[in-house]
C-alpha cells in the first residue's frame, strides 16, 4: 500500500552506504551485487528521502531502478483516467439501463381493455423509460388496476427483468340468447305494465293491467285459428315493481384516514444489512401505516446481492362521524338504493321510494324501504309441440 523503490548504487565501498543508511533506521532487503562497484537493493517510498540525505555530497551515484504499490498504481491510473473514467462510466450506464422500465407486455386482453390499462398505467407513472426503483410494488400495481378497472376480474403484474408482463382475466359480459326456436313471453314477477314493445308476437295484455308471475304477456302463436303460425315472440314489457329493503347505519362511527403526511427512508441492503441513503430522521406520527417496498439491483440479465428499500409511513387520524337521525336516514335510503342497483338490470330504474318501518337500536337507526322500480319483466318460455 505504501509503495516500494529499487535502488542501484555506483561508487568504491558500497558497502558503507549500506551501514549509513541502516543507522538512519532504513529498512533494506534484496540486497545483490550487480559488479565491484554497483549494489542493488530495496527500500520504503517512504525512506527515499532518507536515501537522498545519505547520499547528498558523497561520491555515490543513485538510481532508481523500478517501483511498485500503491502510489505508482495510482500515478499509473491517473495517466490513464480517461480510460477509467470511460469504463466507469459504461458500466454505470449498463446498471441504470438494466434497472429500467422497457416493455409492458397484456396478454388475454381485448383492444378496448388493453387502451384502459395502458391509459391507466400511464396515470400511475408505469411507462417505458422509468426507473423501476421509483414505481409501485407489482402488488400495488395490480390493486390498483382492479380497482380502477370495473371490467377486470383480475390482473397478474409480473416483473421479468427490464418488461413488466400482465395476465389479464375479464369480467363475463353476459351474451344475448338468440333464440330461434318458438317461445312465448311471459312476466317473470308480478308487475303493473307501464309500457309495452312488442317486436314480434301477439299481446295479451295492455298498458296499466296487473299481471301475475308466469302469466303469457306475448304469445308466440299468431295468425288465424284455422291456421296458426308459430314464431319467437320478442319485445320489452316495462312494468312497475316492488321492492323491501332493511338497512343499518351507525349513528356514530369512527374510522381511520390518511391526511396527506408521509415521510419516506431509502436504504441500501444486501446480506441482510440495510444502509441509509436518504431520509435519515424518523417521524413522529401518533398513529400511521407503513409500507416498505425492495427491489434488487440487476445488471443485464443477472441479479446482484444487493438491492434498494423504501420504507414509507403514511399518518393517520381517527375521525369521528355523527349523523343526526335525519342525516342517518338519508345516508340509509342512499346506500338501500344503491345495493338495489347493483342487481337491477340496465334498462331498470327506481321511480320512488318509501319508508315503512324505522327504529334506534343500539345506536344504530333500522329502515324498512319500500322501493317502486320500472324494469323489463317478460322472459322467454319455449313453446313446446302440442300446446
Amino acid at each position: 500500500m505504501t509503495g516500494v523503490v529499487k535502488v542501484k548504487a555506483n561508487g568504491k565501498g558500497t558497502e558503507r552506504l549500506l551501514n549509513k543508511l541502516m543507522k538512519a533506521n532504513v529498512h533494506i532487503w534484496d540486497v545483490k551485487r550487480k559488479d565491484a562497484e554497483s549494489i542493488i537493493f530495496t527500500i520504503d517510498y517512504s525512506e527515499v528521502f532518507k536515501l537522498r540525505q545519505a547520499v547528498r555530497k558523497s561520491e555515490y551515484k543513485v538510481s532508481f531502478i523500478s517501483g511498485s504499490g500503491g502510489p505508482f498504481f495510482l500515478k499509473r491510473l491517473k495517466k490513464n483516467s480517461g480510460f477509467i473514467v470511460g469504463l466507469l462510466a459504461f458500466l454505470l450506464c449498463i446498471f441504470i439501463l438494466s434497472n429500467m422500465v422497457w416493455g409492458i407486455k397484456i396478454y388475454e386482453a381485448d383492444p378496448a381493455t388493453e387502451h384502459e390499462i395502458r391509459k391507466e398505467l400511464d396515470s400511475i407513472g408505469v411507462k417505458v423509460g422509468k426507473i423501476q426503483f421509483f414505481l409501485d410494488s407489482p402488488e400495488t400495481i395490480q390493486r390498483k388496476l382492479t380497482e380502477s378497472i370495473g371490467r377486470l376480474t383480475y390482473v397478474g403484474v409480473d416483473l421479468k427483468g427490464t418488461i413488466y408482463h400482465l395476465k389479464v382475466v375479464e369480467k363475463k359480459q353476459p351474451e344475448e340468447v338468440i333464440r330461434t326456436g318458438p317461445q312465448h313471453l311471459v312476466a317473470k314477477k308480478k308487475a303493473i305494465i307501464t309500457d309495452m314493445l312488442v317486436e314480434k308476437g301477439q299481446a295479451k295484455v295492455n298498458v296499466h293491467d296487473y299481471v301475475t308471475k308466469g302469466q303469457l304477456l306475448v304469445s308466440g302463436i299468431i295468425g288465424r285459428e284455422e291456421k296458426p303460425e308459430v314464431v319467437s315472440a320478442t319485445g320489452k314489457i316495462m312494468g312497475e315493481t316492488w321492492y323491501k329493503a332493511t338497512v343499518k347505519m351507525p349513528l356514530k362511527t369512527r374510522f381511520s384516514v390518511y391526511n396527506g403526511d408521509e415521510y419516506s427512508n431509502y436504504y441500501l441492503t444486501g446480506g441482510g444489512f440495510s444502509l441509509p441513503v436518504w431520509g435519515f430522521s424518523n417521524p413522529t406520527y401518533k398513529q400511521f401505516e407503513e409500507e416498505t417496498v425492495s427491489r434488487p439491483f440487476h445488471f443485464l440479465q443477472w441479479e446482484l446481492p444487493i438491492g434498494f428499500k423504501t420504507k414509507t409511513q403514511r399518518s393517520k387520524e381517527i375521525i369521528v362521524r355523527e349523523y343526526t337521525k335525519e342525516q342517518a336516514v338519508v345516508q340509509a335510503k342512499m346506500m338501500a338504493k344503491s345495493d338495489l342497483e347493483k342487481i337491477l338490470g340496465e334498462d331498470a330504474s327506481i321511480v320512488g321510494e318509501k319508508i315503512l318501518h324505522e327504529r334506534i337500536e343500539n345506536g344504530k337507526i333500522i329502515l324498512s324501504i319500500h322501493f317502486q322500480v320500472i324494469e323489463n319483466i317478460a322472459t322467454g318460455l319455449p313453446i313446446i309441440q302440442g300446446d
